[in-house]
């Protein structure tokens, strides 16, 4: 009798008399997907959730039994799994006959609470660990468990997968895939085949896919496995293997997300060197498997979709999978279990060390002795451009050239195992993983004049050869193999030679030690870079030929350097030469932390270490390259070309203080008034915006003989103690004291969360009405206004863009009281709104005092304040002004430079085009996502405040901290504002352009 004509095929209603008959349970039924049992969720009036679970009329009693007993013994040690719930009978299996006059054995379990793996879009990398750790914890527990029932003739036991694939694989009607699968199958045949007596059997779960895996999607952690209806007696191994098979589904790299699982596993249950020998292969397998039996299960039931739910995305998986070369995923495999990678590299690599004294000189005997110059090409290097364009030939090889005949050396070295910038062509991109690119070096290159002769520094044979013309890693390449005395083989690698070091090879031809091989080629032969010898130690070629990798990702790095050693074992150069390794990031972390105050924040969960920045990007200290869509402090692009020159040009002149007269502070000067408005013409430069802010506050007082001073909402100015007294977003948070007598807060204007709404022609005028009242007050309790003082579009509170008529209305009343307006511009100006060069000018308003800071300097501390004669003659009171650096003759140069890049570049034309196109991308996700609350900005001030409830507004901060995360791990740095930690601000370099918008919004 056919297994699934026996499925139970009861209704909904029979399910509730049947929980108040069996359980005495008043509940609600609801079915849930089953391919060959009935399984029904019910929920109790307690709101306490069940299982009930109705087994196929051929189901075995006697494995039924085993399952319970699992259960139990996994309850009692604390795995997460369903709990058993007896009947009023005190029976955990209840025989239920079924109008077909067949019976089914019916049980009840628990609800684990959470979302199916496989319904959750986002699988961070701390959920695959606990996946794996769930499931080793499991494994651990039923380790010397067994039942006579599990072991069983099961089609989905991987220890069966050969035998299915077998009988399957023909009836594929997919050419292709039939074709991967067999590869797939030989494979296994060849590699796994010999290990599998030597591999741990036991009782496993055995269907770990992601819709028996259950989440906490908010902590991202793993709260359970259900459905052990496949529980088996196999190879232990297996369990892990199912659950990467279908956690990998889909993933742009599947080795990263295997893992991380392992190291999740290994953490409670350490597997064999066997075990990870095999374990590629039989995740391989086990997606061959499912496609064999999904082919004959939907040809006898075509319109089952829960047949199909997985097959779309191994079509995709396993061409995919088909492109690693098994050894290298053993070798990731074994470095996530804590082992060495490639355990041939340690006797290889004890071998050469003994060997030491015997090699000949690669190069001329005398180069690491007395003409060999050291290069630092690393990503922070002053020799490499972070222009793209400028590491090209020949601005390379005239730098790189340059130093060593500044250094009388005929040879230079380029360090083994450097991240570095310098690999930015589409070659070096990861398949499918557009964040990352290959950037750390794994050999030693070595830089000479085109022509240099090349030898071998040990007897071997020819392997490889090839011209490789469209390999940037190697152009011409040649490839050597040696044995050591134990018999284990390795390779040495030779690349961008010249064409005619290839003519007289031959494979298996026998190379002497110290023989020519070769010679360095030009940058026309060699891919294009400046004449160099890229030498590189190779203990596993992974059958890649002459294509094997020279450059890799910082995410594999441990792995590839395990497979390919520091050549220098050969080579011999003095490591007295090398210098000192940079601290890595975990160690400039613990240094951080040591030395410096800890309320100094760290950004992201996942901090960055940021060694270059250019334009409108950030780079790790690995290379990675991050859109920088946050910092609005390289206004008009990190490490500008002419603002370095400037800056270092006037270094090189005079930089002293205003003490002494000098022109740049005065051309600065001049060049800042006329961005203003015309009453606005007299001029204070400092280090800072804190600075700046203190001084229009003195201004202020010093003009209106009064104290007191009317603040915003959420409002940020400074973290001096005045400005800390009238920042509410610091003495009315976390270690505040509250405001001081003489500040005055008003409503934020925020016509999304606020009082008055958007809709409101009149909003404007009612929150300005309550700046009104508090003068009002004022002058009632007899005290007079010395001002009011505001971003012209509140960032800190949330990238607020203040509702039409606000700021006319403020000032007028502000002024009539006798106190002055000061626009604080530090995070608006120079046309990063697009609209307008400055933020007040979108309010109609001219300011009394004009706060400028952060970006007027690209990232150079400088601040300003811009006033009126008549303030600036006030503040003239006997009492001089002076700021040891503010207006110093580098920082005016500079401020100049900074200036007329935004003038001369259009950039506010720029930000206001960008960011239309962007403000159109980002609105549409408000029609989308439920919590996108509200879009809003100008140009490149923008904000994405995140909700859980559009009505009550809730904010979602936890989402908003997880969706800046995620974008970070894309590579897209975005930050978090507003009162409540829910705004997602969006103020990056001002070249920031269409395509980076959109790649922007696509992410988000």
């Amino acid at each position: 009798m056919n297994l699934m004509e026996q499925t139970p095929r009861f209704e909904s209603e029979t399910v509730i008399g049947l929980a108040e008959s069996l359980y005495g349970l008043q509940v609600v039924a609801e079915r849930l997907p089953s391919e060959r049992d009935q399984n029904f969720l019910l929920t109790a009036a307690t709101g306490q959730k069940f299982v009930f679970k109705i087994a196929n009329a051929l189901e075995d009693r006697a494995l039924l039994e085993a399952q319970q007993q699992v259960l139990e013994r996994l309850t009692a040690q604390g795995t997460l799994c369903p709990r058993n719930i007896p009947a009023r009978s005190g029976a955990i299996l209840n025989e239920l006959p079924a109008p077909s006059g067949a019976k089914h054995l019916v049980r009840l379990v628990t609800w684990l609470p959470g979302v199916a793996l496989g319904d959750l879009k986002y699988h961070s990398p701390e959920l695959m660990r606990s996946l794996g750790q769930c499931l080793g914890r499991l494994d651990r527990a039923l380790t010397g468990f067994d039942h006579p029932a599990l072991h069983r003739d099961l089609h989905w036991d991987l220890a069966k997968g050969l035998l299915v694939v077998d009988a399957g694989e023909a009836s594929i009607p997919d050419i292709e895939l039939r074709g991967l699968i067999g590869k797939c199958k030989a494979d296994f045949v060849r590699e796994v085949a010999p290990l599998l007596p030597l591999l741990r059997r036991g009782v496993i779960h055995n269907d770990a896919n992601d819709y028996n895996v259950i989440v906490d999607p908010t902590s991202q952690r793993v709260t359970g496995l259900i459905d052990f209806g496949d529980l088996i007696y196999s190879y232990v191994v297996a369990d892990l293997a199912i659950a990467i098979a279908y956690a990998i589904l889909g993933k742009a790299d599947p080795l990263a997300i295997a893992a991380e699982i392992i190291k999740g596993y290994v953490a409670e249950h350490p597997l064999t060197s066997d075990e990870l020998a095999s374990l590629f292969r039989l995740v391989c397998l086990r997606l061959c498997q499912s496609v064999c039996i999904a082919t004959q299960q939907m040809k006898q039931r075509p319109n089952d979709e829960y047949l199909a739910i997985s097959q779309q995305s191994i079509r995709q998986t396993l061409p995919k999978l088909a492109r690693i070369h098994p050894r290298f995923a053993e070798a990731v495999f074994r470095h996530a279990a804590g082992l060495t990678p490639a355990p041939r590299n340690e006797a290889i690599t004890k071998w050469l060390e003994g060997q030491s004294d015997s090699f000949a000189s690669v190069l001329d005997p005398r180069a690491w002795t007395e003409a060999c110059h050291i290069f630092d090409l690393s990503i922070d290097s002053p020799l490499i451009s972070g222009d793209a364009n400028d590491n090209t030939e020949p601005h390379l090889t005239e730098r790189l050239f340059g130093a060593m005949a500044a250094a009388g050396a005929r040879v230079g070295i380029g360090r083994y195992d450097e991240a570095r910038l310098l690999y930015t062509s589409p070659l070096f991109a990861t398949d499918e993983i557009i964040t990352e690119n290959r950037t750390v070096h794994l050999g030693i290159d070595l830089f000479a004049e085109a022509g240099t002769a090349i030898h071998a520094p040990l007897a071997g044979t020819v392997h490889a050869f090839a011209e490789n013309a469209a390999s940037l890693d190697y152009g011409p390449v040649i490839i050597l193999r040696h044995v050591t005395s134990d018999g284990d083989a390795f390779f040495t690698l030779y690349g961008h030679l010249n064409r005619a070091s290839l003519d007289y090879l031959q494979v298996g031809k026998a190379i002497a030690r110290g023989e020519r091989i070769a010679a360095i080629g030009t940058p026309e032969v060699n891919g294009g870079w400046t004449p160099h010898l890229h030498f590189q130690l190779i203990t596993d070629l992974l059958d890649a030929g002459t294509n094997f990798p020279g450059v890799c990702r910082a995410s594999q790095r441990d792995v590839w350097r395990s497979l390919s050693p520091d050549p220098n074992l050969l080579l011999g150069i003095p490591f007295a030469r090398f210098p000192a390794r940079l601290p890595s990031k975990a160690e400039t972390l613990t240094t951080r932390r040591r030395r410096l105050g800890r309320n100094l924040s760290i950004g992201y969960r996942e901090p960055l270490k940021i060694v270059r920045g250019w334009m409108q990007h950030l780079y790790d200290d690995e290379g990675r390259c991050y859109l920088d869509a946050y910092n609005n402090v390289p206004h008009v692009g990190h490490c500008h070309p002419r603002v370095v020159a400037a800056a270092h040009e006037q270094n090189g002149l005079l930089n002293t203080n205003t003490r002494y007269l000098h022109d740049a502070i005065n051309e600065f000067a001049d060049r800042l008034c006329a961005t203003l408005p015309s009453s606005l013409s007299v001029c204070y430069f400092l280090n800072s915006a804190s600075e700046a802010n203190e001084l229009a506050l003195r201004l202020a007082r010093t003009y209106t003989r009064q104290r007191d001073l009317i603040v915003l909402e959420a409002a940020y100015h400074g973290h001096t103690n005045a400005l800390i007294d009238m920042s509410p977003y610091k003495h009315a948070g976390p270690g505040g004291l509250g405001a001081p007598d003489w500040v005055h807060t008003a409503p934020l204007p925020d016509v999304y969360r606020g009082v008055y709404k958007r809709s409101d022609p009149l909003a404007g005028a009612k929150y300005a009405a309550k700046v009104v009242q508090i003068i009002e007050r004022l002058h009632a309790a007899g005290r007079g206004l010395a001002g009011y003082i505001a971003e012209s579009l509140p960032s800190v509170g949330g990238q607020i863009v203040l509702p039409p008529g606000y700021l006319s209305s403020v000032y007028q009343a502000v002024r009539k009281a006798g106190g002055v307006c000061i626009a604080d511009e530090v995070q608006t100006a120079y046309g990063r709104i697009g609209t307008h060069f400055y933020g007040f000018e979108q309010q109609d308003v001219t300011p009394d005092i004009v706060v400028l800071g952060k970006p007027i300097g690209n990232g150079h501390p400088l601040g300003a304040v811009v006033t009126t004669p008549e303030i600036a003659d006030a503040f003239d009171n006997g009492m001089e002004f002076f700021s040891t650096f503010g207006g110093s003759t580098v920082s005016c140069v500079i401020g100049k430079t900074v200036l007329e890049i935004v003038l001369e570049e259009q950039l506010q034309e720029h930000a206001l085009r960008v960011g239309e196109r962007m403000l159109a991308g980002l609105r549409s996700l408000t029609d989308r996502f439920a919590l996108v609350g509200d879009v809003r900005g100008s140009g490149l001030f923008l904000g994405i405040e995140l909700v859980r409830d559009r009505d009550s507004l809730e904010p979602a901060d936890r989402e908003a901290s997880q969706v800046s995360n995620r974008m970070r791990e894309h590579g897209i740095l975005l930050g978090i504002d507003g009162p409540f930690d829910n705004v997602i601000k969006i103020r990056p370099p001002m070249p920031f352009n269409d395509a980076d918008a959109d790649l922007m919004v696509t992410m988000l």
